[in-house]
């Protein structure tokens, strides 16, 4: 089972199945939809990452190094969801309207940073999605200093490898370990499944103990209606 089939479901519902599984830090905190209403997007992680400004190292002539995120930006392969350790940083712009113009360009699914970007209307003109933090118009050397892609990360308070599952809705951003994902997967889409069978005896009229969380009986009713629509 692919991410893909992950569309359907909500970062709500995965944050409570990779709770079962005993992983508790797996929303990025900061992370906000830019522009309200995108649709869930799913994809695999492509890190980078930026650490404190130094001012022999985050100067405009960084922008031309072979590491920069202008390199970074033409190794992401399409589909990719683009994750960018900021540190949390919301006064300097790690991407402008011409850099998201180029990953939207290359089929990059979205961009999610605990920091901001610059060049708001531009950046929006693009069509990339993105979750930030907000938006500031002072450019990235001004505040951070850009030194790897595809390597581990810490985004908004969470761990994030290369190829992790990557869940985006307006609930924010959620991380799937990569080994996890096909038994996230499946575990979220039975979830999703029950909690709409759930919603429909709620609008029913039926009251809430034993119904949410479902008790043996409530389990019983739902196999047994699960079976009838195989």
């Amino acid at each position: 089972m692919t991410l893909e089939a992950l569309k359907g479901v909500t970062t709500a519902t995965l944050t409570t199945v990779l709770l079962k599984k005993g992983l508790r830090n797996v929303w990025v905190r900061g992370a906000k939809a830019l522009q309200p209403g995108q649709p869930r997007i799913v994809g695999r992680a492509f890190t980078l990452r930026f650490v404190p400004a130094r001012e022999d190292l985050a100067t405009p002539a960084s922008w031309s190094s072979p590491i920069s995120t202008r390199a970074a930006i033409e190794a992401m392969p399409e589909g990719c969801i683009t994750v960018v350790d900021a540190m949390g940083i919301t006064d300097a712009g790690i991407f402008g309207d011409i850099l998201c113009a180029r990953m939207a360009k290359k089929g990059v699914a979205a961009l999610v940073t605990d920091g901001v970007v610059r060049d708001l209307a531009g950046v929006l003109g693009t069509g990339l999605p993105v979750w930030c933090a907000g938006a500031a118009a002072p450019p990235s050397v001004a505040g951070l200093t850009f030194v790897a892609w595809q390597q581990p990360i810490g985004c908004g308070g969470v761990a994030i490898v290369p190829d992790d599952g990557i869940v985006v809705d307006q609930d924010g951003a959620v991380v799937i370990p990569q080994a996890l994902v096909e038994a996230v997967t499946a575990e979220s889409i039975e979830q999703e499944r029950l909690e709409g069978w759930i919603m429909d005896r709620v609008n029913e009229g039926e009251a809430l103990p034993g119904l949410y969380p479902a008790n043996a009986e409530n389990k019983a009713r739902y196999e047994a209606w699960a079976a009838d629509k195989r």
